[in-house]
């Protein structure tokens, strides 16, 4: 099977809201809301990859110091093995815009549970209730 590595951020405002991110129609799962971020591609870090994609998908800057380790998610598709490192983030540059169709949504930890997600970024909801 073959594995796939995705870099994902959970943005928190000062306001200890989450900034998730709806799949845009055409896109596989779409509809589902999900942490941002995107795949590691090959000579990338985790962190460069999500720098990269932040930029990309919302034109919003962070720095490598500004990225915490927060958890991971190891999960199985029918076709794929994800691996996702997902990262706290306090501290960016710009208004997250959505780039790339997608629909963005603040929510506070304890809405997670109210926004279907793909299958993988379900059991990170605990980890992000536990520290806001």
């Amino acid at each position: 099977m073959k594995m796939v590595l995705v870099a994902a951020c959970a943005l928190v405002d000062v306001d200890n809201r989450i900034l998730l991110a709806q799949r845009p129609a055409g896109k596989s799962m779409a509809g589902l809301w999900e942490f941002p971020g995107g795949k590691v591609d090959d000579g990338e870090t985790p962190e460069v990859a999500l720098m990269r994609e932040l930029k990309e998908e919302l034109a919003v800057e962070t720095k490598q110091a500004c990225l915490a380790p927060l958890s991971f998610a190891s999960h199985s598709y029918d076709d794929f093995h994800l691996l996702m490192p997902l990262y706290i983030c306090r501290r960016w540059w710009g208004m997250p815009q959505p780039r790339e169709g997608q629909t963005l949504k603040w929510v506070r930890a304890n809405a997670l549970r109210d926004h279907p997600m793909p299958e993988a970024d379900l059991p990170l909801i605990p980890a992000l209730q536990d520290v806001l």
